[in-house]
């Protein structure tokens, strides 16, 4: 099934604030375009560094810009496409004070 990215302004205003994300986060968009997913595993053979969270959360984490960036997106398989929401994206070191807090299960800034 296709992807619906909500939304991608999101990524332009990070990229906007973190210019060394930009050529990555593009890339990153223009994989998703060509996805094809049936079921979570899937997004691995798009993203292979993708790391999908436990708990039931329905949540993927990618690697964004060779892990400098990290980005908390949730997933719902829909009848006819995917919907990938980002929930969360900033630095690697952002992203650890999250996992001490275990707070990548639940947090939804966007």
């Amino acid at each position: 099934m296709k992807v619906h990215l909500i939304k991608k302004q999101t990524l332009e205003d990070f990229a906007h604030g973190q210019p060394r994300s930009k050529t990555s986060l593009e890339d990153w968009t223009e994989k998703l375009k060509l996805a094809n997913w049936e079921q979570p595993t899937d997004m691995k053979r798009t993203y292979n560094t993708a790391d999908i969270l436990g708990k039931s959360s329905n949540r993927v984490v990618f690697d964004i810009a060779g892990n400098n960036y990290r980005m908390i997106c949730k997933y719902v398989f829909g009848a006819r496409q995917v919907h990938l929401f980002v929930c969360w994206i900033g630095t690697h070191a952002a992203y650890d004070k999250i996992c001490k807090q275990e707070s990548q299960y639940t947090i939804n800034l966007y």
